[in-house]
């Protein structure tokens, strides 16, 4: 007896194991294999119910099962679940098999519109089953016997299909599909489910169909039972009257109890299949909202929520496209005149405005390019580049071009700026000490130490997109550019390294750094220009 019962308590034990819904141990398959076990268990209670309680006029004639009918239903029903487990293995295996996405042509075209139509699939073989189960009970069984009669036959025809078989293939589906959206994700990962060509079942027909079920079968059933009672009364005497009016009341609460566990297990598939995907886009929209472009909505329904969902990572997809533009655009220009020319407030078409324009230009360039390695020298100056323009950026100026080793630079365009020349000024200090600051790594390195000269002039000029119809650019244009240019180019006559014109110190607050040197006259102008030198 002991070694009965501990080899009872371990198949008890591996059954448990072999039903227990535990993610890490169980594959989507066994859990979709699970889904249709369970469900179809449950449609077996729901027959004996029914034909225990609500129609037992379906029994009437039938000899209570002995060995040889109890022998045909197992052989029967064990091998009506081999058939339905190899045909929704023969149809699941393929696609739970697929370690990543599913590749679009080809084999791969249909195995992508069968991975959509799983949970349907199921459903439907579910109800084949259940109609296999009518004719093999309603219809085998009693030819075998001899007591075969249409009546009878149609009465359990009802119960089995229209009864058990819509009820568990609605389960089914709900449940399947709630299982395998764990996997479209996978399967899908881009979430073009739409591009599968698979039939789109819309919300609203789920919802227009599962209503229909809940409203229709429980009348229908509530019907079947009141009309097979009301038969019975007739002729009945009055104890026998109340007995049946006492049944039709139990069964009446039979059903309200069934009616309703069956109502809310499936209005909470429904809702799920509804409110989840929802719940996941809202989390997502909430992540755009505070930056993440990063975010993306599983796409896990074939329906409107899982074109929504499609539609917003397309969505997120193009902001981030945006974003990259709008990011290497900051790299052309400052962050701050990036974000007015996007938001329309920096005009771009042309207009005549007062600037301060800054010149920078490196010093014994040439022999440093002919003493030095051409990837040095293209490293090196992607350095100093990189200081000078954080230092212009830094000050709200914008840096129109590099050329060869020398810098252009504006101060109040096309973001207009009152105090242009002041900035100006202050980017010139701090793209010295940028210099000094870079030189010192350089000589810890053993490297070349580099000089530049930095002119400035403030003056009225022509800003505005120049060039051709294919490819434009912010420039200035008027006398106040060469003016600037000339003035840079001055340092090497006066052994400076950073020179002022006259017209920028007048709009300058602070004029205590500037010294006074020498009028010159620049090429290319008649009137000499005051120039200072910043100490």
């Amino acid at each position: 007896m002991g070694m009965l019962r501990i080899a009872a308590q371990r198949v008890i034990l591996r059954w448990q194991r072999a039903l227990r819904p535990t993610a890490s141990a169980m594959t989507v398959e066994r859990k979709l294999i699970l889904a249709m076990l369970l469900g179809n268990l449950g449609g077996a209670l729901l027959t004996f119910v029914y034909f225990r309680f609500l129609d037992t006029a379906a029994l009437e004639g039938v000899a209570p099962p002995g060995a040889i009918e109890v022998g045909y239903f197992v052989v029967a029903f064990g091998l009506l679940f081999v058939l339905g487990r190899a045909a929704a293995g023969r149809w699941v295996r393929p696609i739970t098999a697929a370690q990543g996405a599913l590749a679009s042509g080809g084999a791969g075209e249909r195995l992508r519109r069968r991975a959509l139509l799983i949970p349907a699939f199921l459903a439907l073989l579910s109800l084949s089953g259940w109609v296999v189960a009518a004719l093999i009970w309603g219809v085998f069984w009693p030819l075998l016997m001899g007591t075969f009669t249409p009546a009878v036959a149609a009465r359990q025809a009802f119960g089995m299909i229209f009864v058990s078989g819509v009820m568990v293939a609605t389960v089914i589906f709900l449940a399947t599909e709630r299982i395998w959206r764990e996997r479209l994700p996978l399967l899908f990962p881009d979430g073009d489910l739409a591009a599968a060509g698979a039939p789109r079942l819309a919300v609203r027909t789920r919802l227009v169909a599962v209503s229909l079920i809940m409203s229709i079968l429980p009348m229908a059933v509530l019907s079947v039972a009141a009309r097979s009672r009301a038969n019975a009364l007739l002729g009945a005497d009055a104890e026998a009257a109340d007995a049946i009016i006492r049944n039709l009341i139990m069964v009446e609460g039979v059903l309200a109890i069934i009616g309703a566990m069956a109502a809310i297990r499936i209005a909470r598939f429904v809702a799920d299949s509804v409110a989840r995907p929802l719940r996941d886009l809202q989390a997502a929209m909430e992540q755009v909202e505070q930056g993440r472009l990063d975010a993306r909505c599983a796409v896990v329904s074939n329906d409107e929520i899982g074109a929504v969902a499609e539609g917003f990572n397309r969505m997120v997809a193009g902001l981030r496209e945006r974003e990259v533009i709008r990011e290497t655009f900051g790299r052309y220009v400052s962050p701050e005149v990036r974000d007015e020319i996007l938001a329309g407030r920096a005009s771009l078409a042309g207009d005549l405005r007062e600037v301060t324009i800054l010149f920078a230009d490196l010093r014994d360039f040439t022999p440093w390019v002919e003493a030095s390695p051409a990837a040095d020298v293209v490293a090196g100056l992607n350095e100093y580049f990189t200081e000078m323009d954080a230092a212009i950026r830094g000050h709200g100026g914008l840096v129109l071009q590099f050329i060869g080793d020398e810098i252009e630079a504006v101060f109040g365009a096309p973001v207009a700026d009152a105090a242009h020349a002041t900035h100006a000024l202050a980017a010139a200090r701090d793209m010295q000490a940028r210099l000094e600051a870079w030189n010192a790594r350089r000589r810890a390195q053993g490297r070349a130490e580099l000089q530049h000269g930095i002119g400035i002039h403030t003056g009225t000029v022509l800003a505005g997109n120049i060039g051709s119809s294919e490819r434009m650019s912010y420039a200035l244009v008027g006398d106040a550019v060469n003016v600037a240019s000339r003035i840079q180019s001055l340092n090497k006559e006066f052994g400076t390294r950073l020179l002022v014109s006259g017209a920028t110190r007048a709009r300058l607050a602070d004029v205590s750094l500037l010294r006074a040197l020498p009028t010159v006259r620049v090429k290319g102008r008649q009137a000499d220009v005051d120039v200072y030198s910043v100490d």
